[in-house]
């Protein structure tokens, strides 16, 4: 793969990356627009999102950091993104360019003050896996095998002008409105300032490998203080292949079933007992080992679930709440969902529209036993996240609603249910963490 020797670092030179994929954008609907003089409309648009989704993931891969973990997070929203972008953003999850050995070698030394190979017995200056925010490289000292991932320069410095620089594309792709929209950005900032502290990676690493140390299927590595600083991180190598890569070709039914387990467990129970979840579930964030079993990495992304979010949210897994009018109404302003400001007919729309998601989303849940590989389950989050995006009455709503922790717990789940029905995994006891 093409490695990258520099790395836009200040605001003028990565806006003007910006501005030229905007460019690009702009002449490629240029092509659509005369297209659909010699194609269906429907071959002109297919055409248009291959385009624009290639020049834009092109345009942030150069850029790394807080842009690119955007396209990342944007790649798990299936129902919402057309395939061409999906299928583009989602290289983003663990297949990058990385950047060149020379660069590596300036950049390690800027954060630790020294060279690789004045700290560990042996350093691979080309890295074996590539992400949005760093990359991660082979080392060894005495004896144990290593893996060490170094941040990519600037990335920490530019979260809040990259943010800036996208957020008309993300107003107008999920149609946000009102003057307090800001509090979004600044949760999604929040995260991002997060993730770039690998200490406080390091601690939240550990803290949850000895949490959930007990669930059955389920490995960390271990991590190393002394070895890592605020831009790296070194801990054990484990070896494995990413999930993405293990359901490409995996017939094993209990293989599935067993990893669909220990992935579905860890997540309840850090959901219910530690009321903390790792908030970022793609595949380029687990392994499988040899003998089946999951490997979990990187919890730079960590979301505290707060009890006044938590419990109306959860009770909305019950049956007879959910389907109790004058209770789900009222949860629905606890969860800042319906607003006081809000007409009668924005109520009965978003009642409505919530009721329909939350009664399909919670299926699993009051189950005791789910198939989380049923095509049809998830072709009806497909169909309904396809309808609502297409919805021209949506569309002239503020569509700005619902407690910020929302952002990140509906990423959990959607990125969590996608990543159980990619593995096809059949006969998962939902509450099976409770006996943990």
């Amino acid at each position: 793969m093409k490695t990258i020797d520099k790395i836009p670092t200040s605001k003028i030179q990565r806006a003007s990356k910006l501005v030229s994929t905007g460019a690009k954008v702009g002449v490629n609907y240029l092509k659509y627009y005369g297209d659909k003089l010699t194609k269906t409309e429907i071959e002109a648009k297919d055409r248009l999102n291959q385009n624009n989704a290639e020049d834009i993931y092109d345009g942030l891969k150069q850029l790394k950091g807080s842009a690119l973990k955007v396209a990342q997070m944007l790649s798990m929203e299936k129902s919402i993104l057309p395939q061409a972008y999906v299928e583009k953003f989602s290289l983003a999850q663990f297949s990058v360019p990385p950047l060149s050995p020379p660069l590596v070698l300036k950049t390690f030394k800027k954060y630790f003050g020294k060279l690789p190979n004045e700290i560990y017995d042996t350093f691979n200056a080309t890295s074996v896996n590539a992400a949005s925010i760093g990359q991660v490289h082979i080392a060894e000292k005495n004896g144990k095998k290593l893996a060490v991932k170094i941040q990519y320069p600037g990335v920490a410095e530019s979260i809040a002008s990259d943010l800036a620089m996208i957020k008309p594309i993300a107003v107008s792709m999920f149609n946000i409105k009102g003057k307090d929209s800001d509090k979004y950005f600044k949760e999604v900032e929040g995260k991002l300032i997060e993730e770039t502290n690998y200490i406080l990676e390091v601690e939240q690493s550990k803290e949850i490998a000895l949490k959930c140390a007990h669930i059955p299927n389920l490995s960390f590595p271990s991590y190393y203080e002394e070895l890592s600083s605020e831009r790296i991180i070194t801990m054990d190598y484990m070896a494995g292949e990413h999930l993405s890569e293990f359901t490409a070709y995996n017939t094993n039914q209990e293989h599935s079933d067993k990893l669909g387990q220990a992935l579905w467990d860890f997540y309840m129970f850090q959901m219910h007992t530690l009321k903390k979840v790792h908030a970022d579930p793609h595949p380029g964030n687990f392994l499988v080992s040899k003998d089946a079993g999951l490997i979990a990495l990187d919890f730079g992304c960590m979301k505290i679930i707060p009890d006044e979010f938590y419990i109306p949210y959860f009770e909305l897994a019950d049956v007879n709440k959910i389907n109790d009018r004058k209770y789900f109404v009222e949860t629905l302003y606890q969860l800042e969902i319906l607003r006081e400001d809000d007409t009668p007919k924005e109520i009965a729309f978003f009642t409505d529209m919530f009721y329909e998601m939350l009664s399909l989303f919670t299926q699993p849940l009051q189950a005791d036993v789910f198939d989380f590989s049923d095509g049809t389950f998830f072709g009806k989050i497909t169909e309904l996240g396809e309808r609502y995006s297409k919805s021209t009455e949506l569309r002239k709503m503020n569509a700005n609603r619902g407690s910020t922790h929302f952002i990140y717990i509906n990423r959990t789940f959607f990125g969590l249910y996608n990543l159980m029905f990619d593995l096809k995994a059949k006969d998962i006891k939902i509450n099976n963490y409770k006996t943990l």
